[in-house]
C-alpha cells in the first residue's frame, strides 16, 4: 500500500497556496510539505489579477490610514484586529515578495509605485503594469521550487477532506491524468481554492472558481463565514465578463452613462471613479433604471472612457487593458470608450478562520479568497486581496508547520479504508453505465440563473425564498445526474460534476446566509431592509451543514480602535 503522507498539504497552488508552502518549509527545513492542484500553479486565478497589492509605502501614508480604509470599506464588519495585523504585515510581504523577483513598476526616482484605488484615501496600491497578479505569481512559484522539501501534484482534483477521529488527516484526489482516486495523507491541510465566482452566470472568475475548497470544508462540518457578501466589480466587459481593472481608473478613467455624464457625481461625489466597487455597481444599477445606460447585443453597459489619459500613459500603466479591449470587444481605447458592466468578481465569505488561518475543525488551515479571517467584512476594497494571499497565506503556512509538529502521522490503513468509501461514491454516482436522466450543464446553468435572480446586486426576500427553494430543487436533481463519458484519462465531463456539486453546496450557503440578514451591509443590499442594524447585524454570520439544509449561527465582530458609525465618502 504506497500512500504518500506529508507534515502539510496544500489545496491550491496561486498566490495564497504557494505563499502558505513557502513559509511552512521556511519554518522548518525537516517538514514535507505537498501542493495539491487541479491546475498547473501557473494558471490559477491569481494570475488573472491585475491591478495591484496595497501596502503603507508612501512617507504620506500610515498604517492607521490603511486600516481604517479597510474598516469603513467594510461596512464596519471587518474583524479590526485582522486589520492592523494585515496592514503591518502587508509591507514587509511586499518587500520580501521583490526580493523573491516581482518587477514592481517604478517611479522616476527608483521607488517602488503606487496607484490610486477605489475606497482608499491615498494612493498606496504597489503594482506591476497592470499584470500584477502575473508577476507576482510567477515570483511566488519560481521561489517554491527552491525547496527539495516540496513536493507538487499537478492536474489532481481533490475529491474530499480525510478525517479521523474529528481530526483532518488528509484528503483523496482525482488523478487526472489516470483518473484513479487515490488518498494523500497530512498531518494538517491547508485550504488555498480561492473563490466561487462561477456559482454565478456573469463573472470575472475563470472556469476553475467554483467554490471547491469552501464546500470541502462545509462538508465536514466546518462552518462557512459571511457567505452573504458577493462583491460585483463595476467594470466587466459585457458578454464574456472580462475584467477591466480598476487600476483603469485609478490612472484617472471616466465612467460615463449615455447622456455623456460622469454620472458618479450623483452618488458619490467625494470619490467618483475611485468609490467602493458595492456603491459603484449600484450606481449603475440605479442608473439602468433611470434608462440612463446603453443597450447593446449582451445587455446594458456605461463607457469607462481612457481616451484623455493619451496613448502614452495607457502603453506604460494600462497595456492589458488595451490588449483586452482590443481582442475582445474590437475597440482601442485609445480611440474609443470600451464598454462595461457590473460582474460578480469576489467572495468575501468563505471558510471560518482565525487570525492565523486555523478553522474550527483540528489540523484544516485556510487562506486567501477560500478563507474568511475576516479582513474584508462586506465589501473588499480593491488591491487588498493580493496582500492578503501573501500575508495570511505565510500566517497559515506558519502555524500549519507548527501543528504537523506536534501530531504523529496518519497510518496508511485508516487513509486506505476511508478512500475506498469515497472512490466507491464517485464510481457508482458518476462511472457506472446508468440511466442519469439530468445533465450537468442544465442544473448549472438554472443555479446560475436562480443566484442571479436572488442573490444579485439588489435582493429581497421572495426572490431569495425562490433562490432557496430552486437550489433545494437542484440538489435532489443532481443525485440523478448522468455522465456520457465514463472514461478515465482527462475526463472533463466528471470533473464538471464534481465542481457543479461543489457549487451547489456553496451557492445554498450563501442564498440562506443571505436570506437570514435583514439588513443592508456593503455588498448585501436588500431592498425591503435598506438600513444597516448595527444592533442586531453587527456580526459575522455562521452557516453549517445540516440534512434539513443550511443552518445560521453568528458571531460577534471584534472591534478595537474604530467605533462603528455611518458610512460616508
Amino acid at each position: 500500500m504506497d500512500i504518500p503522507i506529508h507534515d502539510v498539504l496544500l489545496v491550491g497552488g496561486g498566490a495564497a497556496g504557494l505563499r502558505a508552502a513557502i513559509a511552512a518549509a521556511e519554518a522548518d527545513s525537516g517538514l514535507n510539505v505537498a501542493v495539491v492542484s487541479k491546475v498547473y500553479p501557473m494558471r490559477s486565478h491569481t494570475v488573472s489579477a491585475e491591478g495591484g497589492a496595497a501596502a503603507v509605502m508612501r512617507e504620506y501614508d500610515n498604517l492607521d490610514l490603511h486600516s481604517f480604509d479597510t474598516i469603513r470599506g467594510s461596512d464596519y464588519l471587518a474583524d479590526q484586529d485582522v486589520v492592523e495585523a494585515f496592514v503591518k504585515e502587508a509591507q514587509d510581504e511586499s518587500i520580501q515578495l521583490e526580493h523573491w523577483g516581482c518587477p514592481w513598476s517604478r517611479d522616476e526616482d527608483g521607488r517602488v509605485s503606487v496607484r490610486a484605488f477605489g475606497g482608499m484615501s491615498v494612493k498606496r496600491t504597489l503594482y506591476a503594469a497592470d499584470k500584477t497578479g502575473f508577476h507576482m505569481l510567477h515570483a511566488l512559484f519560481q521561489t517554491s521550487l527552491k525547496y527539495n522539501a516540496v513536493t507538487r501534484y499537478d492536474e489532481w482534483f481533490v475529491t474530499s477532506l480525510l478525517v479521523d477521529d474529528g481530526r483532518v488527516c488528509g484528503v483523496t484526489a482525482l488523478n487526472m491524468r489516470s483518473g484513479g482516486i487515490h488518498a494523500i495523507g497530512a498531518k494538517t491541510v491547508i485550504i488555498c481554492t480561492g473563490g466561487g465566482g462561477k456559482i454565478f452566470p456573469f463573472t470575472t472568475n475563470a472556469a476553475i472558481k467554483n467554490g471547491d475548497g469552501m464546500a470541502l470544508a462545509y462538508r465536514i462540518g466546518c462552518p462557512l463565514k459571511d457567505m452573504e457578501f458577493v462583491q460585483y466589480h463595476p467594470t466587466g466587459l459585457p458578454g464574456t465578463g472580462i475584467l477591466m481593472t480598476e487600476a483603469s481608473r485609478g490612472e484617472g478613467g471616466y465612467l460615463v452613462n449615455n447622456k455623456g455624464e460622469r454620472y458618479l457625481s450623483e452618488y458619490i461625489p467625494g470619490k467618483m471613479e475611485l468609490g467602493p466597487r458595492d456603491i459603484l455597481s449600484r450606481a449603475f444599477m440605479y442608473e439602468m433604471r433611470e434608462g440612463r445606460v446603453f443597450d447593446g447585443p449582451y445587455g446594458n453597459y456605461v463607457h469607462l472612457d481612457l481616451r484623455h489619459l493619451g496613448e502614452k500613459v495607457i502603453d506604460e500603466k494600462l497595456p492589458f487593458v488595451r490588449e483586452l479591449a482590443r481582442n475582445y470587444v474590437g475597440i482601442d481605447p485609445v480611440q474609443e470608450p470600451i464598454p462595461v458592466r457590473p460582474v460578480v468578481h469576489y467572495m468575501m465569505g468563505g471558510v471560518h478562520t482565525d487570525i492565523n488561518g486555523a478553522t474550527p475543525v483540528p489540523g484544516l488551515y485556510a487562506a486567501g479568497e477560500a478563507a474568511c479571517v475576516s479582513l474584508n467584512g462586506a465589501n473588499r476594497l480593491g488591491s487588498n486581496s493580493l496582500t492578503e494571499c501573501l500575508v495570511f497565506g505565510a500566517r497559515a503556512g506558519a502555524v500549519a508547520a507548527e501543528y504537523a509538529n506536534s501530531r504523529e502521522a496518519p497510518g496508511p490503513d485508516t487513509l486506505e479504508n476511508l478512500t475506498r468509501d469515497e472512490r466507491r461514491r464517485i464510481e457508482q454516482t458518476y462511472l457506472q453505465p446508468r440511466n442519469g436522466r439530468e445533465r450537468v450543464a442544465d442544473i448549472r446553468t438554472e443555479m446560475q440563473a436562480a443566484m442571479e435572480r436572488g442573490a444579485g446586486i439588489f435582493r429581497d426576500e421572495e426572490t431569495m425564498k425562490e433562490t432557496c427553494e430552486t437550489l433545494k430543487n437542484l440538489q435532489e436533481r443532481f443525485r440523478n445526474v448522468g455522465l456520457d463519458d465514463t472514461s478515465s484519462v482527462f475526463n472533463t465531463e466528471l470533473t464538471a460534476a464534481l465542481e457543479l456539486g461543489f457549487m451547489l453546496d456553496a451557492a445554498e450557503a450563501l442564498a440562506h446566509a443571505a436570506l437570514d440578514r435583514k439588513e443592508s451591509r456593503g455588498s448585501h443590499s436588500r431592498s425591503d431592509f435598506e438600513d444597516r442594524d448595527d444592533e442586531e447585524y453587527l456580526k459575522h454570520s455562521l452557516t453549517y451543514r445540516t440534512e434539513a439544509g443550511p443552518r445560521t449561527e453568528y458571531l460577534p465582530v471584534t472591534i478595537t480602535r474604530w467605533q462603528p458609525e455611518e458610512r460616508k465618502y
